[in-house]
């Protein structure tokens, strides 16, 4: 990018890949079939858009920067099964955009822009959007919230979001140095594969919500974060897991949700 004299927004969270060879471990780590639609968010100068552009049938990258615009044209000269859409991703109409396009797996493979990357990935599982895999290079401190397990300081509210609807794992590190311009910190990619067989949850709203209370308050236990749920029927829950209602929310595995949502359905 320092041929094009960009001036790097950081209001965009603008940090863009250079080495060719993480980028191909990328595409790699995905594991692309055939006949499929991939979808990139932030395509920055285009080099891993390049590179989906080879294994995949369509890629639709979407860039909030239309200052990009010449940059990628030139970049992706020869990928005609690229389409730019310079919206921003947030505000898109996944669902529609998606109807234009025939395919049999869908993908989503990104370097994500650190200042978003919660509301991508909650944007994604809210819209419900059936997407076989997620490769994500996210900041390295949110990436170990992806993967942390309960009892762990990082475990949250999303890291429960994510391990209802995926086999979450994490990659390999990506160091700083890597990017143009250098960050302050690390970062990890991060594998998302859809699961094959969901925990039944009777009202879904309800569990994300429960999920979102529990976690509110993150020292405080149960009993206060919950208080205006019926206490009674989230104590039963927690009996047959061997819990109380002293418990906190980081220490409570995703099936003790699932069950205490179900219970007050």
């Amino acid at each position: 990018m320092e041929s094009y004299e960009f001036n790097f927004k950081k209001s965009f969270g603008q940090n863009f890949l250079r080495d060719h060879n993480i980028v191909k471990k990328i595409v790699d780590s995905a594991q692309i079939k055939e006949n499929s639609l991939v979808i990139e968010i932030g395509p920055g100068a285009g080099i891993l858009t390049q590179e989906l552009s080879k294994v995949a049938k369509r890629v639709i990258a979407y860039e909030i920067d239309d200052r990009l615009e010449g940059v990628l044209d030139q970049n992706l000269t020869n990928c005609s099964n690229v389409d730019i859409i310079y919206t921003d991703f947030l505000k898109c109409h996944l669902k529609d955009d998606l109807k234009k396009y025939e395919y049999d797996h869908l993908y989503v493979v990104s370097n994500i822009p650190y200042y978003i990357t919660t509301p991508i990935i909650m944007k994604l599982i809210e819209e419900e959007v059936e997407v076989d895999k997620i490769v994500i290079m996210v900041q390295k401190e949110v990436g170990d919230r992806f993967g942390a397990v309960p009892g762990k300081k990082e475990y949250n509210s999303l890291t429960v979001f994510l391990n209802y609807y995926f086999d979450v794992e994490k990659l390999f590190v990506v160091n700083r140095n890597q990017f143009i311009p250098k960050p302050n910190v690390d970062s990890i990619v991060i594998s998302l594969t859809k699961k094959k067989q969901l925990l039944e949850v009777k009202d879904k709203p309800l569990f994300f919500q429960l999920v979102r209370d529990s976690f509110r308050y993150k020292r405080k236990t149960i009993r206060n974060n919950l208080k205006h749920y019926d206490l009674s029927k989230i104590e039963q829950v927690l009996a047959n897991y061997h819990y109380d209602l002293t418990v906190r929310a980081e220490q409570l595995p995703l099936e003790v949700f699932v069950e205490m949502s179900n219970h007050l359905a």
